[in-house]
């Protein structure tokens, strides 16, 4: 019986395995561009997924596969983000505080994901009513990633109890923070990180303030 090296089917399985996952990444980033193409020319109302499927070259039914409702096109780079946000989380030194650990991550995937696809999205979302009610609906899981994310690295009750109100309120200011990019006229994502950095500065002092309030009123209390 002939004793030379045995088959090897676990390289080109997992070789393969590779090429499928990249090709339906490649799908999804084709009918999520084509989508937000078709939405800023034409007006989220009016584009079918009859059209986006055309313009994605995939069929209706591969939409589907990849996306119930098109909707669900418009949220999906949100999502990745929230990936994006955790996977940062989780590279920063452990011994780092929550505080300087979810500034410094958040800064950077938010410096990163600006870029002008991005920002037609979030136009798009803004200037379209159904999609501005779903926009709360990503806040609420980025909060809930953030959360899990900060919670991992703590130990004790109260540190976990921490995290989730660190998450509620950066989260908060990240919202508000987008409110206020609007307000200032901005139109490019060229100085997305000292913008950050500024509105991570106001949220941090105007917490100061309102804990010593706190502190005062329940002094005064005893």
């Amino acid at each position: 019986m002939h004793r030379g090296k045995t088959a090897d089917f676990t390289k080109p399985t997992e070789h393969v395995e590779g090429m499928r996952a990249r090709k339906r990444r490649q799908t999804r980033e084709r009918i999520v561009n084509a989508a937000v193409q078709l939405f800023s020319a034409k007006g989220f109302d009016t584009v079918t997924v009859d059209e986006i499927a055309a313009t994605a070259d995939v069929s209706k039914r591969s939409f589907f596969d990849y996306f119930p409702t098109k909707e669900d096109v418009i949220f999906a780079w949100q999502d990745d983000f929230g990936k994006v946000l955790a996977a940062a989380i989780a590279a920063r030194p452990a011994r780092e505080s929550p505080v300087r650990t979810v500034e410094e991550a958040l800064t950077a995937c938010l410096a990163t994901a600006a870029n002008p696809a991005s920002l037609a999205v979030d136009r798009l979302i803004r200037s379209t009513p159904a999609l501005r009610e779903r926009d709360y609906v990503k806040y609420a899981r980025l909060e809930q990633t953030l959360a899990e994310s900060l919670m991992v690295r703590e130990k004790s009750a109260r540190g976990k109890l921490r995290a989730q109100l660190l998450a509620a309120i950066v989260i908060a200011g990240m919202r508000l923070g987008n409110e206020q990019w609007y307000r200032e006229g901005k139109t490019d994502s060229s100085n997305t990180k000292e913008f950050t950095k500024r509105m991570f500065r106001l949220v941090w002092n105007e917490l100061y303030e309102i804990g010593d309030a706190g502190r005062r009123r329940h002094e005064a209390s005893r």
